[in-house]
């Protein structure tokens, strides 16, 4: 990072809770926070715990959903077919 950005406690919270979910892109954080990919990595690579940091790049690479241009659908969430439908608060059966 050519630029070192000052977050504010919540708000490095929220990033490292956005890069560590599956389905938030890096996208998504860039339009949130201006941050591009690699100053995530340096972000969670600094904030992190070395173990912990480790398992998040292990996690994290290669997977399609971290990347909109590589994901398999286009909005909203995946909902498989068996999932329950909720009606008026209640789990209907099927």
């Amino acid at each position: 990072m050519s630029e070192e950005r000052e977050f504010t406690p919540r708000e490095l919270d929220r990033i490292i809770e956005m890069a560590w979910e599956d389905r938030t892109t890096f996208e998504s954080i860039a339009f949130q926070f201006d941050l591009k990919e690699q100053e995530v990595i340096s972000l969670m690579r600094r904030e992190m715990k070395p173990s912990s940091f480790k398992m998040w790049r292990e996690r994290v690479q290669g997977r399609d959903t971290k990347h909109a241009a590589k994901r398999n659908f286009e909005k909203g969430t995946f909902k498989s077919s068996r999932q329950k439908h909720i009606s008026q608060n209640k789990i209907s059966k099927r």
